[in-house]
């Protein structure tokens, strides 16, 4: 019997310290207007110092896991994306394993940057689809604030950190009653790779680096491709786009998703943002926008929802569900 997968549980975390524009102003040279006029943000939250991002994906799993009624026995699969890893190795995701104590499975990372948690959902649900697994958490994490150089205020204003994650049960299609992923549109183009990169790595410099980017040029690479991976997912799966309910975008920048709103003829209110107190926080971002849709409300049983990111690679992806 053919299977759907249905997102049974979602979970979110934030670290607990908020790093306001004001914050910012005293230790780079900008303003709280500046950074509002251009990004939309107005504060971010940060990891405490020897706070990791395994240790953020774990709390977000656990919400995750109660809001799905399962144990981390129930799990079987689990892949973390991320970019900002704990250590070089194991992966974030074996250590989350362990401190979930969710000892069966399968555990990895997944690394496309900001469209990393689009990747990883489309990977949890070819391994459900197969018949491979059965329960799987998918997670968005990032302590992006270890990778900041905090002297370039181009960069270091737009993210934060935190963790979102999904519990995704394969269903037979009866028991699903039309819920679950219905597909995805995975690209990237490494030409562009100069646009969006970190300057370290074990290989290259044997240092962790710290996040450069091409802000004007990522901007306009944005706009199109992530309104080319919205149009082809929805085409592709006979959808009008117009007839989705809610839109949950990456959080990179606001005049961004104006710019893909504008350029799809959306309404805005159908889009889900959390980046004035959140900033951008990579491969988290989807899934803590698709969270506080759920939990205030919007987001209900049976909605369809379209998710979609850009990343560095550059990367860029959409994936459409049904609540």
């Amino acid at each position: 019997m053919s299977t759907k997968s249905v997102i049974t549980g979602c979970g979110a975390y934030l670290p607990q310290k908020i790093l306001t524009n004001d914050d910012l102003a005293k230790i780079v040279d900008t303003s709280d207007e500046w950074i509002r006029e251009r990004t939309g943000i107005r504060e971010r939250h940060i990891a405490e110092e020897g706070e990791k991002t395994s240790d953020l994906a774990t709390k977000a799993a656990q919400a995750a896991l109660e809001a799905a009624g399962c144990e981390p026995g129930d799990i079987d699969l689990i892949i973390v994306a991320t970019a900002t890893p704990d250590l070089t190795f194991p992966s974030t995701a074996a250590i989350v394993q362990a401190k979930l104590g969710a000892a069966a499975g399968a555990a990895f990372d997944m690394q496309a940057v900001c469209t990393g948690f689009i990747y990883a959902l489309s990977t949890a649900e070819k391994f459900l689809a197969a018949g491979q697994h059965k329960r799987a958490l998918v997670i968005g994490a990032e302590t992006f604030s270890r990778i900041l150089d905090w002297t370039d205020r181009t960069t270091c204003v737009l993210f934060g950190d935190g963790a979102g994650a999904f519990v995704m049960e394969a269903q037979d299609r009866k028991t699903a009653r039309g819920r679950g992923y219905i597909n995805s549109y995975l690209r990237c183009d490494g030409r562009l790779v100069d646009l969006l990169y970190v300057d370290g790595g074990v290989s290259a410099t044997q240092t962790t680096g710290h996040l450069r980017m091409q802000g004007n040029k990522v901007f306009r690479e944005a706009v199109a491709r992530i309104s080319q991976a919205m149009e082809w997912v929805a085409t592709d799966a006979g959808i009008d786009i117009h007839t989705v309910d809610w839109f949950v975008p990456h959080q990179a920048n606001e005049r961004i998703l104006k710019g893909v709103v504008k350029k799809l003829d959306l309404r805005p209110e159908q889009v889900i943002s959390t980046i004035a107190h959140q900033g951008n926080t990579s491969a988290a971002s989807i899934p803590l926008a698709y969270c506080q849709g759920v939990a205030d409300g919007r987001i209900k049983q049976g909605d369809l929802v379209l998710l979609e990111g850009m990343g560095g690679g550059l990367t860029w992806g959409a994936a459409l569900l049904r609540a």
